[in-house]
């Protein structure tokens, strides 16, 4: 346990450094982005950039989750170079012919998606669908040889270019939705031509003396025809799962036009606090998730994960509906600040959406992914309902809670689903605490501490930053979890008596 959880964590910091340098930097630089660019533009480009991520998920038909499943049926170094390879040369045709056609259609497109005419927001939006697609496998083929310092790396650099070309292309230049679509793009395509050179030793077809056994392990390892017989089955599913990140954002700018749309969209960046921690959690989990041969070793792994996964998001959670209104008033332009309204449910959804990973990777497992997808389906369907029945009423805090409540009910019906795959004892009464004690502390604190001035501020900062020992008083951490932690501190602790303690003779 001790050596899968290092692991994880390891690999998670590593996987997620890029994006919490971004998101600072992105919650940073939100005061001036919300300052040069109107909600208008600003829902244009955020509509755009999930629309390339739903549209993502349908071109590389299953290809990179079948490329991570499939790297580790054997540890034959030719096999896992042509595993690569054929994955690599599929995506790249596929994008470039989708991303071709989206060009050629761009006019109508934009009318389509966004009620309103802006064909170049929609060529940016292609190129971005090809170098975001293309690059999400490269940064696979990173992290299924756990290769944590060049992800690291390469992230890092991607952010830099990022940061560098929105803000000379926003600030400096003014260009609105087409700066921001553009400065996240370029700088992807930049990112990606530099990681094909360096692992173009890996991508090149072998021409020497060793060429004639690569083709033949070419030929025994995995074809194409069966990683797609894996990977297709979990495209509605993705797509379906993805889609309520859409679906929402569409449904208010249909409602209510694109300047409100916008402004549910900065709600969307602010709980990024949690979605940074759900996408490192689905970067890092499959890798380390299937590589446990063992299945009882698996199934006792997968459960004290779900458990502390939800700890550490529900905290944020919880922080969030306390001092959501703080942290808008702080970080976006005052035409913004309807946002904090949404910003707790919001963030829920996105702590639901990590969970699910896990659920994926049981049926990956098993190898059964047909079953994703009447979960998500359940999903899709339960928001589009709650939307219906919650946004003329609550408007933008309607939609958040319309986006939790689906995911509440695709994962109800992914459990049911999978539970006999492969057996997994979650801990149903510790994740009922939780939800007990952060959940209604954090809603008590909503309805009865102060919502403005120092004196709300201080006290509900107090009710969150209690909350862990809290759960400790209630008998929520066990003595070998306990020890479990102290172990792995261990190693930080001498480090820090050693380097802040007198020198060794």
């Amino acid at each position: 346990m001790h050596g899968l959880l290092r692991r994880l964590l390891t690999t998670t910091a590593a996987y997620q450094i890029g994006d919490i340098v971004s998101r600072l930097f992105a919650v940073g630089l939100l005061p001036v982005y919300t300052r040069n660019v109107t909600t208008s533009d600003y829902g244009i480009a955020e509509l755009l950039m999930t629309f390339v991520i739903l549209v993502s998920i349908l071109v590389r038909f299953g290809i990179g989750e079948a490329f991570l499943r499939y790297y580790f049926h054997d540890e034959d170094p030719v096999r896992r170079a042509v595993l690569a390879r054929r994955s690599v040369a599929f995506l790249v045709v596929a994008t470039t012919v989708s991303a071709g056609i989206g060009v050629v259609f761009a006019s109508p497109l934009s009318q389509l998606l966004l009620e309103h005419h802006d064909a170049t927001a929609v060529r940016i939006a292609m190129l971005g669908l090809w170098a975001f697609t293309n690059l999400e496998l490269a940064y696979g083929m990173l992290r299924v040889d756990e290769r944590v310092r060049a992800y690291a790396v390469t992230t890092l650099a991607n952010v830099g270019l990022t940061i560098v070309s929105t803000f000379y292309l926003v600030v400096v230049r003014g260009d609105g939705a087409h700066g921001l679509l553009l400065g996240n793009y370029g700088a992807s395509a930049v990112v990606l031509l530099g990681l094909w050179w360096a692992l173009r030793g890996r991508l090149r077809v072998p021409r020497d003396a060793d060429g004639a056994a690569a083709v033949r392990e070419h030929r025994r390892s995995e074809s194409l025809r069966r990683l797609l017989r894996f990977g297709l089955p979990t495209v509605p599913a993705d797509a379906s799962v993805y889609a309520l990140n859409l679906v929402d954002r569409y449904f208010i700018l249909h409602r209510y036009g694109l300047a409100t749309a916008g402004v549910y969209s900065a709600g969307i960046k602010l709980a990024g606090v949690t979605a940074f921690i759900a996408r490192a959690f689905q970067y890092s989990w499959p890798p380390l998730a299937y590589s446990i041969r063992d299945d009882e070793e698996a199934g006792r792994f997968y459960a004290f994960v779900a458990t502390y996964y939800l700890l550490l998001t529900g905290w944020v959670v919880a922080g969030l509906l306390l001092l959501g209104r703080w942290m808008t008033r702080l970080l976006v332009a005052p035409q913004y600040f309807e946002a904090h309204k949404a910003l707790p449910w919001l963030a829920l959804g996105w702590a639901l959406y990590g969970l699910f990973v896990i659920f994926v990777v049981i049926a990956g497992r098993a190898e059964v992914t047909t079953r994703n997808f009447p979960a998500a389906a359940c999903g899709l369907a339960a928001n589009v309902g709650l939307l219906f029945a919650l946004v003329p009423s609550l408007g933008m805090a309607g939609a958040g809670l319309a986006l939790s409540g689906a995911y509440v009910v695709m994962l109800t019906v992914m459990r049911l689903l999978t539970r006999r795959l492969f057996h997994v004892a979650f801990q149903w009464g510790r994740i009922a605490q939780l939800a007990v004690v952060l959940g209604g502390v954090s809603a008590a604190g909503e309805l009865l501490l102060p919502t403005s001035g120092a004196v709300g501020f201080l006290t509900r900062a107090a009710v969150a930053l209690a909350l862990p020992a809290l759960l400790g008083l209630t008998g929520f951490y066990r003595p070998e979890e306990r020890e479990l932690l102290a172990r792995m501190a261990a190693p930080l602790l001498r480090r820090g008596r050693g380097s802040g303690g007198a020198p060794s003779v």
